[in-house]
Order: structure tokens, then C-alpha cells, then sequence
């Protein structure tokens, strides 16, 4: 017999009402915007009349998530970055220095005194006196040596020692270098997704590209050179023993010191010890504030391994300088007067509140491990953006449109239980890129167009089916069971190997293409569900009130 369980017709029924109520948002877009905007706003402890009034624009206990716009609809900023991976190296040598000099003062009696030489900053060159010790220094060294905790690194260490003449040489690994290099990327693509989450933007497109880029697309943001203001800052806070203090800047420096200028201080100069005590990646905590004159500054926490370096410092060396260093450039140089040992501290300087405040967000975010050139930028305005959107519209809408009159003109009343089936079907795309906070791009728009196509195959499949047993069947009602029963393979079959495809897509796929499998993938959903269950519930629906002797498809 036709029938559907009772049970059966409420689900189809709720879930196609649930579908509505999501996707009602997106007809109101600018409204439920500003409104959702307005909530952040109050959250965040600025409520003022207008922004009272715009968060009530839109009724608190109705859904009000949105289908985000991508780049392409939006406007925004793109940036191709490339990271600088060599510029790490320099860095881990400088802060190995102290280990190798304070393993090699541990064995005066057999390699006699040592000196830094000058050299590649990526490599440590080190003269001992007693060149006969050469093998026991060499052990020395390795015994600092680290394993490579990679699959491709097995086996191999972090450093590699070698003697020439009276010198050793410690450079880093090639298999170090590549987990660097990898470790690196991974490291700035994450502290690029904290910044620009930082600041608010919505659903941008921060993605990994080749062995060391990095792709950047944040929707509504004003231009690609605010973009790279936001994320171009390294932010490297390290605190560094001060050597002397000087106004020329072209004084000579030693090995293992560096030369660096004041912020704050016109033709000041400090030389400063490479190798800092503490660094920023040891902060947990940074937030702006006030000092004691009531001048805007920024307070910051150490981890427990930073506060005890931090601490042990300025226990040490009380009533000496240390400075404060953030990009290059001696924010401070403060002299210790007491110890410190609770790792908490305040940077001053001539800071504005505005000024304090993004500080303390670079911090917070991280410091990049290493800089960024910026291969390639774009800034995409919101009338190209708009233009995307029209178009899309009309593509949509005469494909719709063709599509809802060919369905009427082929099967009729069948054909107008359709099109009722492939309205209820965008909505319930809409109303579930809504619910996983996707982002639709232009080639998202042309998944849902060809999501229309494929829902009415569907159908057209049922409908064919069902005709074909009328012409066999004994009455309508077992035409209609068969036609269901036998299409429903075909309808599956095809949906199946097209869903595998978007699966495909957005496992290999990036940006645009991930747009696209998305609105496939969730369309295919959506149209199985209304062919197989929404139309078949329409049409049972007509035919236990009206009861015909015979039907035309």
C-alpha cells in the first residue's frame, strides 16, 4: 500500500521547518548583521543607545547565523606571504652560544681558554688554545646534540661538530633545517590565524601553500596594506644584558653582541649581548594598562621556565641595565633595583592607549618566528564584490527559473510538487551553511546551481519511473510505490559517486574549490532528501484526499 508512518511524515515535516527558520536570517542579511555585530559590541562593554538599538533589530530567541561572504563577494584583502625560514637559523645559534660556551668552560684543564670567532650567523665558530683537546671538546659539544623528533629526521641529531685546525665548527643539521623550516611555517600560519582572530574579522582564509607560503583572504577588511599592518609585525620581545650605551652608530661591536637603537631616544644606541635571558615565546600573558604616572604601558607574565630565568637574572645582576627589546629596537633599558621573582613585569615607553593596546595583542598572539616578504597582495573592493553577488543572482535565478518552468510543462501537477520540493531544497542549503558557519564564494554559488539540476534529475527519474508502470501497474497508487521503489538505486547510485567527488574536492582542494565541494556536498544531501522523502510525502499526501481513478505524469 502507499502509505507513510505518522512518525515518519512529523520528522520530514520538522526537519523541513528547522531547514526554514535557519536559512530566514540570510533573507534579512544587513539586519542580522548589525544586529549580531551590536551583541559582540555590548559583550565587549560599549552600550550606548544606537547599539542597544541595532542588537534589537533582529529578535534575540530567533536563529541569527549567517552564511559568511567570501573574498570574492565581500571585498576584502588577499596576501600571498613568504616566510623567511633562514632567518631562524640565526636565531637558534645565538641562543645555543651560552650552552656551548658554559659545556666548553667545564673543560678549561684540556682544551685550555676559548673565544668566539666571527662567522656565518648561521654557524658558531669557536678557537680553544690547547688544540691537542680538540677530541674532548668535540664530545663535549655533541653531548648537546638533541634527536630530531621527526619521522623524516629518525635517527639523526640537531647539531653537527666538526674540527678544523684549531677551530670547531657548530652549524645545524640538514635534517634539522628541514624540521626547522617545516616547524617554522607551521608555527607563523598560527600565529597569523591569532592575530587576525584577534581582531574580529569574520571566517578568513589562512591556508598553507607550497613548502614555506602562506595564503591570507579576510573578507571586509579595508585594504591588503591594513592587512599586512596587522599581521606584518614580527613582535619579537626578548630582554637582553646591556654592554654600554653610546650615540654612535657605527660603533664596533664583539663577537656574540649587537648593536641596537632606542625607540624612544633620538641618536642612542645600545650594544647589547645576542643571546637574550628571556624571549617573548615565554610570555603567557600580556595586557595594556598604566604605569605609576598614569602613562599608558603593557604588563606581561612569564611561563614558569621564563619566570625562573627572569628571576634568577635579576637576582644576579642588581644595578645593572637590562633592555627591553621588540623588533630591533630598545623599547627600554630599565636598571635592576631589586630582585624579581614572581616572572611578572611592565614594559613603559611613549606609548598611546592605542598603541599599548595592539602591543599587548601582538604579544598575547605570539611573536613570528621569522619575517614575512610579501609575494603577491590584492585588495578586492566591495562594488567588484557586489557585482559577484548580482551575477550570481541572475545565474541562479535563470537556472531556477528554466528549470521550475520545464518541471511544470513536463509532469504537471507532479512537476509543480517538484519545483515546491526544489525551493524547500535551497532553503535547507541555505539553512545548513548557516548552521556549520560556512563561507559561500562565487564558486560556492555555482555548486547550488548545479545542486538545482541535480535535484530535479532526481525527480525526473521518479516521474519517468512512475509512468512507465502506469502503463503496466493495475491502479495510480501502485504505480506511484513502484516508481519510487525502482528509481531509488538510480537516484542513489548517481548522488553517491557525485558526493565522493566533493568529498575529493575538499580533501585536495583549497579556497575556492573547498567553496565549491562544500555547496555540492550539501546539496546532494539536501536534493536526496526532498526527492525521496518531500515530494513522495507531497504526492501521497494529494492522493489519499483526492483518490483519482487515474493519473498524468
Amino acid at each position: 500500500m502507499l502509505q507513510i508512518d505518522t512518525w515518519k511524515r512529523v520528522l520530514i515535516l520538522l526537519v523541513c521547518l528547522a531547514g526554514l527558520v535557519l536559512a530566514l536570517p540570510n533573507a534579512f542579511y544587513t539586519r542580522v548583521e548589525q544586529s549580531n555585530d551590536a551583541r559582540a559590541a555590548i559583550e565587549l562593554g560599549n552600550d550606548t543607545p544606537q547599539i542597544q538599538a541595532e542588537a534589537g533589530a533582529w529578535p534575540e530567541w530567533m536563529p541569527s547565523s549567517l552564511v559568511n561572504l567570501g573574498l570574492d563577494l565581500r571585498g576584502g584583502a588577499h596576501l600571498l606571504a613568504e616566510v623567511q625560514v633562514g632567518d631562524v637559523y640565526a636565531s637558534r645559534m645565538d641562543a645555543m652560544w651560552p650552552d656551548i660556551r658554559d659545556a666548553l668552560r667545564g673543560e678549561r684543564a684540556a682544551i685550555g681558554t676559548i673565544r668566539r670567532q666571527p662567522s656565518d650567523p648561521q654557524e658558531i665558530r669557536v678557537r680553544i688554545s690547547q688544540p691537542e683537546g680538540m677530541s674532548r671538546a668535540q664530545q663535549v659539544l655533541r653531548d648537546l646534540a638533541r634527536p630530531i623528533q621527526t619521522l623524516t629526521g629518525a635517527g639523526a641529531t640537531d647539531i653537527e661538530v666538526t674540527a678544523q685546525g684549531d677551530e670547531i665548527l657548530v652549524q645545524l643539521s640538514e635534517a634539522e633545517k628541514r624540521a626547522t623550516d617545516d616547524r617554522t611555517v607551521r608555527q607563523a600560519l598560527e600565529i597569523v590565524r591569532r592575530r587576525i582572530d584577534e581582531v574580529g574579522t569574520r571566517e578568513p582564509t589562512i591556508q598553507r601553500q607550497g613548502a614555506d607560503r602562506i595564503l591570507i583572504q579576510v573578507p571586509g577588511i579595508g585594504s591588503a596594506s591594513e592587512l599586512k599592518e596587522i599581521i606584518g609585525t614580527t613582535a619579537q620581545l626578548t630582554f637582553n644584558p646591556v654592554v654600554s650605551r653610546g650615540t654612535d652608530p657605527d660603533a664596533r661591536t664583539g663577537v656574540g653582541e649587537k648593536l641596537i637603537p632606542a625607540i624612544d631616544e633620538e641618536n642612542v644606541f645600545y650594544t647589547l649581548e645576542a643571546a637574550p635571558v628571556v624571549t617573548g615565546e615565554e610570555l603567557v600573558d600580556a595586557q595594556p594598562s598604566f604605569d605609576q604616572n598614569g602613562r599608558p604601558a603593557v604588563t606581561f607574565r612569564f611561563n614558569t621556565s621564563g619566570a625562573r630565568k627572569f628571576g634568577d637574572y635579576t637576582r644576579d645582576n642588581i644595578g645593572a641595565p637590562f633592555a627591553i627589546v621588540l623588533d630591533d629596537e630598545v623599547i627600554s633599558a630599565p636598571v635592576i633595583q631589586s630582585h624579581i621573582p614572581g616572572g611578572s613585569g611592565i614594559i613603559t615607553g611613549n606609548f598611546t592607549i592605542e598603541e599599548s593596546t595592539n602591543l599587548a595583542v601582538l604579544l598575547r598572539a605570539g611573536a613570528l618566528p621569522a619575517g614575512l616578504e610579501f609575494l603577491e597582495e590584492r585588495t578586492i573592493g566591495p562594488e567588484l564584490g557586489q557585482d559577484s553577488i548580482d551575477a550570481g543572482k541572475v545565474a541562479t535565478i535563470v537556472a531556477f527559473a528554466a528549470v521550475l518552468v520545464f518541471m511544470a510543462l513536463s509532469y504537471g501537477l507532479f512537476g509543480l510538487f517538484a519545483n515546491l520540493a526544489l525551493i524547500l531544497n535551497i532553503a535547507l542549503i541555505f539553512g545548513l551553511l548557516s548552521t556549520i558557519g560556512a563561507t559561500l564564494t562565487l564558486p560556492g554559488i555555482a555548486g547550488i546551481v548545479l545542486t538545482v539540476g541535480m535535484a530535479v534529475d532526481a525527480n525526473v527519474l521518479v516521474f519517468e519511473r512512475i509512468r512507465e508502470e502506469l502503463k503496466t501497474a493495475k491502479g495510480p497508487s501502485r504505480a506511484i510505490e513502484l516508481g519510487y521503489e525502482k528509481a531509488l538505486s538510480a537516484i542513489l547510485d548517481a548522488n553517491i559517486t557525485t558526493f565522493i567527488t566533493a568529498v575529493i574536492l575538499f580533501a585536495l582542494g583549497s579556497g575556492p574549490v573547498r567553496g565549491f565541494a562544500i555547496t555540492l556536498g550539501l546539496g546532494i544531501v539536501t536534493s536526496v532528501f526532498t526527492a525521496i522523502f518531500v515530494t513522495r510525502l507531497m504526492i501521497i499526501t494529494w492522493y489519499e484526499r483526492r483518490r483519482p481513478k487515474t493519473i498524468e505524469v
